[in-house]
């Protein structure tokens, strides 16, 4: 009787563990996926908005940490108002279009350099980020050719020239790609519990 009730108990706290850990894994997945990252539109801006819920984490602590995640990216902070709970970052990243680029011989180098700001607004456990001010910088013969990100959406839209439509859209699916990788690691940067956190 006394192995059964042992039994039980560790079935129980199994189940539970496993739920616990399927939730965190479906709050994880929300943000990690592809899909998390959605262009929206309003008037004549483009920007990218979602609210991630972080239970486990103070507001003061989603603050403090997102200030360490976003300088170990290498984005300046504009604004911070910790009693508020406002961030707002800026940066320039260099991309490539071509998503399986490895660096050999064989490769195409399609760069990009992509300029933005990055929002933070912290409350209730949660934080909602903004993405906005896009600017997609290319190379051409004569110079780089500035376009926003609302620029090239009309231009993924745009029924005039299949080659610009199909560049535009590969162009959007690469800082989209990046995006989700930004934010999926400022998630687990804030929450802190993949084991290369539990070590220190």
């Amino acid at each position: 009787m006394k192995c059964l009730l042992i039994c039980a108990s560790f079935l129980i706290t199994s189940g539970a563990l496993f739920a616990d850990g399927a939730a965190h894994e479906q709050v994880w997945a929300l943000t990690s996926a592809p899909d998390t990252v959605t262009l929206k539109i309003d008037g004549k801006t483009a920007y990218y908005q979602n609210t991630v819920q972080v239970d486990s984490v103070t507001e003061r602590i989603i603050y403090l940490r997102a200030i360490q995640f976003m300088a170990s990216k290498n984005f300046q902070q504009n604004y911070g108002y910790q009693e508020e709970g406002k961030l707002i970052f800026t940066t320039a990243q260099d991309l490539n279009v071509n998503p399986t680029y490895v660096g050999d011989d064989n490769d195409i180098v399609d760069p990009y350099t992509v300029q933005f700001s990055l929002t933070l607004d912290i409350k209730n456990h949660s934080y909602r980020y903004t993405i906005t001010n896009v600017v997609f910088f290319r190379p051409t013969d004569n110079g780089n050719r500035r376009e926003t990100l609302y620029d090239i959406h009309l231009k993924e839209s745009d029924n005039t020239s299949r080659r610009i439509e199909k560049y535009a859209t590969k162009l959007i699916a690469s800082f989209e790609k990046y995006l989700d990788g930004l934010l999926a690691e400022l998630y687990a940067g804030i929450e802190q519990k993949s084991p290369v956190y539990s070590k220190f």
